[in-house]
């Protein structure tokens, strides 16, 4: 985790950069990424909002409170440079993807997962042409090689920008066809919250809810939300 540190500059704003795109300048000066990269965007409203972040700051900077930032950062000093793992890694959801393990007992959980889940796969089987098959427990469960390779291309078709909020969805979620379906706006994060933690949240509202699974599940909203917000800053 980042530490908070001392403000360093007065003011940040977004501006049109030398070679092209948009840079956010700290009191005049360009920011940089963790490994030093000049933070430049092709998209106006991208850099508009990382600016916001970085002007919303007090006495103290907590990239913590920053997620845009972050998600931009990603973009560029490991998306665009690393683009091929972070593909394969979001096919590994797919391959195990949680839409696709059921409860193997009768009763309201089942129905639940038969009304929210079902929908996502038919869409994924409509829009993506990547029928899913689905099991009961969590037996391991292969699919069919074109339905990978169909979300594969569904995955490439995102430029950097976009990959990087897809793969931050993916992740918070535990599904890639939730991810995708929130990037393509078939969904907004808020059915992405629910739909991905939708065993948890029916546990919860059984037996009551845990303290520190209250936290994370909170933590893993905050996330989902920054995702798509990205996400519709980069379309």
């Amino acid at each position: 985790m980042q530490q908070k540190i001392k403000r360093f500059y007065k003011t940040a704003a977004a501006a049109p950069a030398e070679a092209g795109g948009f840079a956010v300048l700290l009191d005049g000066r360009p920011l940089r990424t963790p490994v030093k990269t000049p933070l430049v965007v092709p998209v106006q409203a991208l850099a508009e909002a990382v600016a916001a972040e970085w002007q919303g700051q007090g006495a103290e900077v907590d990239p913590q409170a920053m997620p845009l930032n972050a998600l931009t950062c990603t973009a560029i000093d490991i998306v665009a440079t690393h683009r091929r793992q972070v593909v394969d890694d979001l096919l590994g959801f797919g391959g195990h993807d949680l839409l696709c393990y059921w409860t193997d007992e009768t009763g309201e959980l089942l129905q639940r997962q038969q009304q929210s889940w079902q929908p996502l796969l038919d869409w994924a089987a409509a829009a993506l042409g990547a029928p899913l098959r689905k099991t009961c427990g969590i037996t391991s469960l292969d699919q069919p090689a074109a339905s990978l390779a169909a979300l594969r291309r569904a995955v490439e078709a995102h430029d950097d920008l976009a990959l990087t909020g897809l793969a931050a969805a993916v992740k918070a979620a535990g599904s890639l066809v939730l991810g995708l379906a929130l990037a393509g706006g078939r969904i907004d994060a808020a059915e992405a919250f629910a739909l991905s933690q939708l065993d948890e949240l029916y546990q919860a509202e059984r037996w009551g809810e845990d303290a520190e699974a209250a936290k994370r599940l909170e933590a893993l909203r905050l996330e989902l939300e920054s995702a798509a917000q990205f996400l519709d800053l980069v379309r």
